[in-house]
């Protein structure tokens, strides 16, 4: 461009030809120049889209969307699927991530799940490449769900962080799964009777809340319940033994419902209540046994260890009582708390009753003897160790050691005193 440029513009053309020479020289030359910078971007506008291309493949979201908006197009989410056909049948599952603690006091314990139901509706059907569509909880409000409930739970919560724990899929032939995650505070009914040696069977509930049977049918899913590792639950005084699920009917005024059942099996472990219950009243027992080995004669040790033994009993039965609701019946471990307090009480008596004889025989010896002395002190010329024996209603004195005391006191007398 520069030589042509200075060819154009040199004095010796610009004196030979024409102006509109010039000007035509002029557009040529820019119109050059277009070109050339257009041919550059059109290099570069190629290159930038081969790279894109390469870099993001081809997606589908704008195909989701597309089935997405056509399946929810004139669908109601109030009604079921297949409603006035035939009823719709509800596929469950539970995982099972932790049991407890079990409180014995209010009879509930606590239960962490993640529970599944699958059902079929056909307005869902869909046909593409794709076989399922994974799905978020915005999607859960705009299709039906069922009305699930857990009939003996006293407290449910959903967790609803850092999202809610909801999940959605939906597949090309309608099939619908839909997941949450629960904890669940249920009743649990204690059998107490054996109690620490008791096992229990704590249920878990669940059931339509409007649709009888004829509306819903609940089916177990193979398999239909799955647990975590024990090893990290909060059982404490139990011990997982097994679990079982069952189905049941319930006749009720407003229809016949299908409840779904899983019973946890549990069994108590005895090691608190060894420690803190059955060793120290062993203990007690033998400790009130020691005042067998004391004295008698020692009324304020054995007093002391009786009553001493008696009061700690009391407080361990209280104590043992404190971990359990108050119910009217006897348990194995009242009954057990029982026999100590017997025995410990027995003991304190035992001693009692011995003290009150062995006084009382002292006091009547003594009162005997005060009343011998009192007599010989109102017989004139009786001697200590006399006896009083009546001839012709006179009272003549009988004497026999006194006669051994003359004898060694004084010898001329001796044949007096043995007549």
């Amino acid at each position: 461009m520069g030589p042509l440029k200075a060819f154009l513009f040199s004095p010796f053309l610009l004196r030979s030809q024409s102006r509109g020479v010039r000007l035509v020289f002029l557009l040529l030359t820019l119109h050059l120049g277009n070109c050339v910078d257009k041919a550059d971007d059109e290099d570069d506008e190629d290159l930038t889209v081969n790279k894109t291309w390469v870099l993001a493949p081809k997606i589908h979201e704008g195909d989701i969307t597309q089935i997405l908006n056509s399946l929810l197009q004139g669908y109601d989410n109030k009604l079921r699927p297949d409603i006035g056909v035939r009823p719709t049948v509800i596929e469950t599952d539970v995982y099972v991530n932790s049991i407890g603690p079990v409180d014995p006091i209010n009879m509930e314990y606590t239960i962490d799940i993640i529970f599944a139901q699958t059902w079929f509706d056909s307005r869902l059907k869909f046909n593409s490449t794709m076989k399922v569509l994974m799905l978020n909880s915005n999607m859960v409000g705009k299709i039906w769900i069922p009305d699930t409930f857990f009939r003996n739970s006293r407290k449910s919560d959903a967790h609803w962080i850092t999202t809610p724990n909801r999940l959605l899929r939906i597949w090309n032939d309608g099939r619908v799964l839909y997941t949450l995650r629960l904890t669940i505070n249920a009743e649990c009914y204690l059998q107490l009777h054996n109690f620490p040696m008791d096992e229990h069977s704590c249920p878990l509930e669940f059931s339509s809340y409007g649709y009888p049977k004829n509306e819903i049918e609940y089916k177990w899913k193979k398999p239909s319940v799955e647990v975590a590792d024990p090893k990290y639950w909060r059982l404490y005084q139990f011990a997982f033994v097994g679990l079982r699920n069952s189905t049941e009917i319930s006749h009720t005024i407003s229809g016949d419902y299908v409840i779904m059942t899983i019973f946890f099996d549990l069994s108590r472990r005895m090691g608190y209540f060894t420690i803190q219950t059955y060793i120290p009243c062993i203990l007690t027992v033998v400790l009130s046994w020691v005042s067998f080995w004391i004295n008698k004669d020692a009324v304020p040790a054995r007093t002391s260890l009786g009553i001493t033994t008696v009061l700690t009993m009391t407080t361990l039965s209280t104590i043992a009582r404190k971990s359990l609701p108050k119910v009217s019946y006897v348990t194995a471990m009242d009954l057990f708390v029982s026999v100590c307090f017997i025995f410990v009480f027995a003991a304190l008596m035992e001693y009692g009753t011995l003290h009150y004889f062995t006084s009382n025989k002292k006091g009547k010896t003594a009162t005997k003897d005060r009343k011998l002395k009192n007599k010989a002190s109102m017989t004139p010329g009786l001697h200590p160790g006399s006896t009083l024996i009546p001839m012709n209603s006179i009272s003549v004195p009988q004497e026999e050691d006194y006669g051994y005391q003359i004898l060694e006191g004084r010898k001329d007398t001796y044949t007096h005193c043995q007549n």
